[in-house]
């Protein structure tokens, strides 16, 4: 990873955020994407090496831990991080789009050129709809993951013993995850990071839109 890149990215998106904003990219960065890298995958690493079933059934073991395990925790967190950060980078290429505008009216018309965004980040226009909408998406997609995890793992737990009695496996077996209570603090973390995310979310929204109204 290119940390000098990363560190511009980050600079970009913080300069032109709300307070809320600013909170909200601190949380994703410490609570969810440095836990990510550092702890998580290091947790995860081990999932299907040591899922144990008690049999000798050639493929049993194999196929439980697909039923029990369709996405790993690991990729999903990786893809909802993902998408949950594109739309602000979206606004940082607004708003340079914006000063590349302004940059080729000034080198056309010299001397009469007259200045369409006098400061390119103000949040106006179109500026200010590409903001709240990814308010809005970056909310939504996370609320989306919320649910797929409860759908995937009721609860977003995980328990200590699971029973399997899919072919090929002769009869129920017992299957064992491994380190399933660090699995679990892990997950309920970043399950109430993501929702303390998506209040942030709704209340910058909130805020961008009294704050509107209230101009108008």
């Amino acid at each position: 990873m290119n940390w000098g890149v990363f560190e511009g990215l980050l600079s970009g998106v913080n300069k032109y955020s709300t307070a809320f904003g600013r909170v909200w990219l601190s949380l994703v960065f410490i609570f969810r994407l440095l836990v990510y890298l550092v702890a998580a995958e290091r947790v995860w690493s081990d999932d299907h090496k040591d899922f144990d079933c008690n049999t000798r059934q050639p493929g049993c073991t194999n196929v439980c831990f697909d039923h029990f395990f369709p996405v790993s925790h690991i990729r999903l967190w990786a893809l909802q991080l993902i998408l949950v950060t594109c739309p602000s980078l979206l606004v940082i290429m607004h708003v340079a789009y914006r000063e590349a505008k302004e940059q080729r009216l000034r080198e056309t018309e010299g001397d009469n050129y007259r200045c369409i965004y006098p400061n390119p980040g103000k949040k106006r226009g179109g500026l200010w709809w590409t903001y709240l909408l990814s308010l809005i998406f970056k909310a939504g997609v996370d609320v989306i993951f919320l649910y797929i995890f409860y759908r995937f793992y009721r609860n977003y737990t995980l328990p200590r013993v699971v029973k399997c009695e899919l072919p090929p496996c002769p009869n129920v077996v017992d299957c064992f995850i491994s380190r399933p209570t660090e699995k679990n603090i892990f997950t309920l973390f970043m399950v109430v990071t993501t929702c303390v995310c998506v209040v942030l979310n709704l209340i910058e929204a909130t805020y961008l839109i009294g704050k509107r109204c209230h101009e108008c």
